[in-house]
């Protein structure tokens, strides 16, 4: 992708929301970073539904200190891993009142020393609570970035540095969030939903959706809320139907349009130098010897004297 492309995704990015912000709950470095530590392999509404109680308990290092693992795991069981995680932010909140005072620190290497925080959610804090032009690599950013082929990468940290050398300084600030909104809501893992993007026309992806019926494409595109019961098998046999990949079959890519006639040829035709085969109900010819195989087999053996 050349960098005048790049630069025309980033400007519609920003024309669409030109103050993209965090969609975690927080008010403070201290609770960003919690909710950052909280939000690993969750959801960030799920994060959000169990810190709108926890931060009302604790908020500081010293609460979390205070509160204790066993005492704080309740607060996030709705939460995956809330085990290790609760262990986590005790231990960094015992680091930070030790080393730092009790205040989150603003330079990666010190943030990623501290359990539970790696390159990812530094990355968010230096972002999001200090302002500085990060670019945190989540999964969405990672879709993002090798499917439109923006700055493709094998893995988060390739993306990253691919991503810090093409983006130009006046998008650094925000092009994460840029991204993991876009990957989060437009471009979404199973099915894309390319008529509703923005830069359509730009990204590189090969194998574009078109949507003809988008309730019906959320319906297996958007995984249902736990317990929900499951869309009707017509709604999913018709959402398969409507969504289809745009792929130019091979005909087509070489010039050549097949017709019908030419099609029932093909199948009908044997190919040169071999024989025609015979159509599957023809009837085999008996092998020789059957019958008297048949004959003797239904005449009983006589038996031997003295048997």
């Amino acid at each position: 992708m050349n960098p005048a492309k790049r630069h025309a995704i980033f400007a519609r990015l920003r024309d669409a929301n030109p103050d993209p912000v965090t969609e975690l709950a927080y008010s403070t470095p201290f609770e960003l970073l919690v909710a950052v530590v909280l939000s690993a392999q969750a959801t960030d509404r799920s994060v959000n539904k169990a810190t709108a109680t926890l931060f009302k308990v604790a908020n500081t290092p010293q609460a979390f200190v205070d509160l204790g693992v066993e005492r704080l795991m309740p607060y996030i069981s709705s939460i995956g891993l809330y085990r290790n995680k609760a262990k986590s932010v005790v231990a960094l909140s015992q680091i930070l009142l030790r080393e730092h005072d009790g205040a989150v620190p603003r330079s990666r290497e010190a943030l990623e020393t501290l359990p539970g925080v790696g390159r990812k959610t530094a990355n968010v804090v230096l972002n999001v609570a200090f302002g500085e032009p990060t670019i945190a690599v989540d999964t969405h950013v990672f879709r993002v970035a090798n499917r439109t082929n923006l700055a493709p990468g094998k893995d988060p940290l390739a993306v990253e540095q691919k991503l810090e050398a093409v983006v130009d300084d006046e998008f650094r600030l925000h092009a994460h969030h840029w991204l993991i909104l876009h990957g989060r809501y437009t471009c979404v893992a199973r099915v894309p939903k390319c008529p509703a993007c923005v830069i359509v026309d730009l990204c590189e992806f090969r194998h574009k959706t078109r949507l003809v019926d988008p309730a019906a494409v959320d319906a297996i595109a958007v995984a249902p809320p736990r317990g929900a019961a499951k869309p009707p098998d017509a709604v999913a046999k018709r959402a398969r139907r409507v969504v289809e990949p745009v792929r130019p079959s091979t005909a087509a890519r070489r010039g050549v349009t097949p017709t019908p006639a030419s099609r029932s040829a093909k199948a009908t035709t044997p190919a040169a130098g071999k024989p025609a085969t015979a159509p599957r109900d023809t009837v085999k010819a008996a092998k020789p010897g059957a019958g008297r195989r048949a004959t003797s087999a239904a005449t009983p053996r006589k038996r031997r004297a003295g048997g």
